[in-house]
């Protein structure tokens, strides 16, 4: 973990949707090496205490030997902090950041199923750990990534993840829409996982995302038996 605060700088920045930008951050450090799944602090100039500006975002990229990250980032209608970066933060322009920091990474080795649930920008760390699987050749077992977002102008990385999906054998990208029907699965999440995992008493379960998301699902897979040791999660907000 880095707790020294480094002067990153914006090298692009590139909309993924109506409203989440993909920002792209060059370390000072000639390379800056991070776990799939952790996240940095920014230090935003939002408020006058310390603690009341800073705010944490899973890196979306995945570990390739520079010293450039991906964030990736939903504009919050009353967000201070992603106000700031959506209308004042441009390219070239620098960003005051900490880490990387979590523990909310990938076990080594991979000897069970596991799933990885998400809602919105909640599937920025679990594209780092997809990548980074791909990228080493790393054997899984079953991984399946469960995205729920609201209708398809909401999807995330969606063509990435479908190359992926034909790419890695053991992996399936299941998107799921909750307000708009579609060829694809409709509802929420937690329909998806508890089919899917009925016959797996031995799987793991990575959530990201909203904190109601995450309870219900914790709820849900202590109902169907599993331990909490098989359990992991990152809240959002």
């Amino acid at each position: 973990m880095n707790l020294n605060w480094l002067e990153g700088k914006v090298v692009s920045i590139i909309d993924e949707t109506y409203n989440t930008r993909r920002f792209f951050i060059q370390s000072p450090e000639p390379v800056f090496d991070y776990k799939p799944g952790q996240f940095v602090t920014l230090d935003l100039p939002i408020h006058e205490k310390k603690n009341k500006r800073w705010r944490s975002y899973s890196i979306a990229s995945t570990p390739d030997g520079t010293n450039i990250f991906e964030l990736l980032i939903v504009l919050v209608d009353d967000g201070l902090g992603t106000n700031h970066l959506f209308r004042n933060v441009v390219v070239g322009d620098n960003l005051l950041f900490r880490g990387p920091a979590g523990v909310f990474v990938l076990p080594e080795p991979i000897t069970h199923d596991y799933f990885m649930i998400c809602t919105g920008t909640g599937i920025a760390p679990f594209r780092s750990m997809i990548h980074y699987l791909y990228n080493h050749q790393i054997q899984t077992q079953n991984i399946y990534l469960i995205f729920g977002t609201r209708s398809q102008k909401d999807l995330l990385y969606y063509e990435e993840f479908k190359q992926l999906e034909e790419k890695m054998t053991p992996f399936q990208f299941i998107p799921v829409l909750s307000r708009e029907e579609w060829a694809g699965r409709q509802g929420y999440v937690h329909a998806v996982y508890q089919e899917l995992a009925a016959d797996k008493p031995h799987a793991h379960f990575l959530l990201c995302g909203w904190r109601m998301m995450i309870d219900e699902a914790k709820t849900r897979l202590h109902e169907m038996g599993y331990d909490k040791t098989q359990i992991h999660y990152e809240l959002y907000g």
